[in-house]
């Protein structure tokens, strides 16, 4: 791509788009209280939202617009390049201005995505091609975290405005259909809206203390929120005070529910003892569930909004946070337009701003949208991505809560864990642990999928068994004859059909070299073919992985190759050998990788070899 200033220039719609993004936000992103801060040049944390912007409006980004941004925020232009090539939903070179995004990751294999991508091709010429059906075209897309819909589609259409909508489950002519509306501008003839029902199918009930409002109330409407006991929370923990809102979520045991487990208590303890420090203290939502198979976290902000908004705010009155930030993945449209909303109508009600109901207590936040980025579910990767930079995740130490957004102190909570603190703080810590167990205490969201009867997010105590939660989605669909669980995601572990009576806790899983991950429950029938899932998860990771550290950029690429070797049972040594090399690679991955990602990328392939199923 060439961008020399002197050669491409940006049009008048270009620049219309990046300017509305610098002069609407510039006057406040990135300063702890929010205020308003004339700059002359605009921060760099603004340069993934005027990306989006010109995305949205021209349906890529030209040479022209980048040396505009370039021009406008004084950044060089291949460093703009550097970032924008860093994400997969932007794109650098000219292509329809209607795409359909389908996704053939494993949950949607597992409900007839192979089978529907080889029928778009013969219906709509193949992938990718610029302008497949009169100016649209499809491509394959990874995990789009609408597993219990699969299979999946989100199309774009840019424009003034731009325009998005779901179609799931998805069908070559209900796909032909939304390409042909939204060609002619009429996208969404039929917006997208959220189906508890169909999301959530056992919500709504007092046994599920985190979906008890889902479903039941609208999740646009504070006045219902108010109505079912929302912000009593925030209220109580005005009442008691920073420190004492801590030990109550010390007391309550609660672990993050984003995949590391790490005690909730201990981060929020770090800030408290920085309270007064004179630098300011973020708190940061982590909402880029991007792990295949989970979408618990998107269910509760299309759902209950308001509850992440003041679990928010009750971390920031305990560590001393003024600013929070939420960052929701780029392909949850919905999740991104029910939140904006709520955070307009928590601000117009004195929720959020300056004298929250009435007191010295000042906290407000700001949604950033991700642009197509697994690594970004990082921690330091998602702060590098709100600063502007490329999502590439920080050595530790320092760890987030001495030098996290903006290098500054922070907490990073996800969605359900957030979701958790009111509750914590209405009927007290101790009385939180005492559900579930000693060392996994409240209760659980799962996300099942794949070759289940009624796929959804369900909600049960720690310790319930994978065959309960099984029996909660209504059995085994497809055949009817289990082969095997993916637990935990495509980082995750399989489970044979012998094992699906361990309790789902932290410690029950960890005995078997297992993990609970994200919260996926991925179910495989007897007609599946788990090499194909397991080549489909190491593509996965090639795709994903950063490419910052050595042991992560090879070892992904070298673990596909030999799988598909493996597969075609065209091994370069011996099969054993063969075998005993992606083991190496795993453990060369587990023992060297920066982050997770290179981390846990063999434990899908390293499981199903344990339990034979890759034979």
């Amino acid at each position: 791509m060439d961008i020399h200033l002197t050669e491409h220039r940006a049009t008048p719609t270009e620049q219309a788009a990046v300017d509305c993004v610098l002069d609407s936000l510039n006057s406040s992103s990135g300063q702890p209280n929010g205020r308003a801060l004339v700059r002359k040049t605009p921060p760099r944390d603004l340069l993934l939202p005027v990306l989006h912007a010109i995305q949205s409006r021209i349906g890529w980004i030209s040479p022209g617009a980048v040396n505009y941004v370039a021009m406008r925020m004084d950044l060089p232009p291949a460093e703009i390049y550097g970032v924008a090539s860093f994400y997969a939903m932007f794109s650098l070179e000219l292509r329809a201005p209607v795409v359909a995004h389908v996704c053939d990751d494993i949950s949607c294999l597992a409900r007839g995505a192979g089978r529907l991508c080889a029928e778009l091709e013969n219906a709509l010429g193949p992938a990718r091609q610029p302008a497949s059906v009169n100016g649209a075209a499809w491509q394959r897309t990874p995990c789009l975290g609408l597993c219990e819909r699969a299979p999946a589609a989100l199309i774009t259409a840019s424009g003034e405005p731009s325009r998005e909508r779901v179609v799931a489950p998805v069908a070559v002519g209900s796909l032909r259909k939304a390409l042909h509306e939204a060609v002619q501008g009429l996208l969404p003839s039929e917006p997208d809206t959220f189906n508890a029902a169909v999301s959530a199918p056992r919500s709504g009930a007092s046994e599920t203390p985190l979906l008890r409002r889902v479903g039941r109330v609208s999740p646009t409407s504070l006045e219902d929120f108010l109505r079912h006991a929302g912000y009593e929370g925030l209220r109580r923990a005005m009442e008691i005070g920073p420190e004492k809102i801590v030990q109550e979520v010390v007391e309550s045991r609660l672990l993050g529910r984003g995949g590391a487990a790490f005690p909730v208590g201990k981060k929020w303890e770090a800030l408290l003892l920085q309270r007064g420090d004179g630098r300011p203290h973020y708190i940061v939502c982590n909402a880029d569930e991007s792990e295949p198979g989970t979408f618990k976290d998107r269910v509760l902000m299309e759902g209950d909004p308001f509850a992440v908004l003041e679990g928010m705010s009750i971390a920031a009155l305990a560590t001393g946070a003024t600013r929070g930030y939420i960052y929701v993945r780029g392909e949850y449209p919905l999740a991104a337009e029910t939140l904006t909303a709520a955070i307009v109508d928590a601000r117009k009600h004195r929720y959020l701003g300056d004298s929250i109901l009435g007191s010295s207590f000042c906290f407000d936040v700001e949604l950033r949208r991700g642009a197509g980025a697994y690594i970004c579910g990082e921690e330091t990767a998602l702060f590098n991505s709100i600063e502007g930079y490329r999502g590439e995740p920080r050595n530790k130490p320092p760890f987030p809560t001495q030098a996290g957004l903006f290098r500054q102190p922070t907490v990073v909570n996800n969605v359900e864990t957030l979701a958790n603190i009111a509750g914590i703080l209405l009927h007290g810590g101790a009385g939180f642990a005492r559900t579930g167990t000693p060392q996994s205490t409240g209760t659980r969201l799962f996300c099942v999928s794949g070759n289940v009867v009624h796929p959804g997010v369900y909600e049960v105590p720690f310790g319930a068994t994978v065959r309960e939660v099984i029996a909660l989605a209504g059995g085994i669909g497809g055949t009817g004859k289990l082969q095997a669980v993916l637990l935990g995601g495509a980082a995750g572990t399989f489970l044979s059909p012998n094992e699906l009576d361990t309790p789902l806790t932290f410690e029950a899983t960890r005995a078997l070299g297992a993990t609970l991950g994200s919260g996926v429950v991925m179910l495989f029938d007897d007609a599946m073919d788990i090499k194909q899932i397991l080549l489909r998860i190491a593509e996965f990771f090639r795709e994903e992985t950063c490419g910052q550290c050595v042991p992560c950029r090879v070892g992904v690429t070298r673990q596909k190759e030999a799988l598909e070797r493996l597969i075609a049972q065209r091994p370069l040594i011996s099969r054993d050998q063969e075998f005993q090399l992606v083991q190496e690679i795993a453990q060369v991955m587990r023992d060297a990788s920066i982050c997770g990602l290179g981390q846990t990328a063999s434990s899908a392939f390293t499981s199903a070899v344990q339990r034979g199923l890759f034979t």
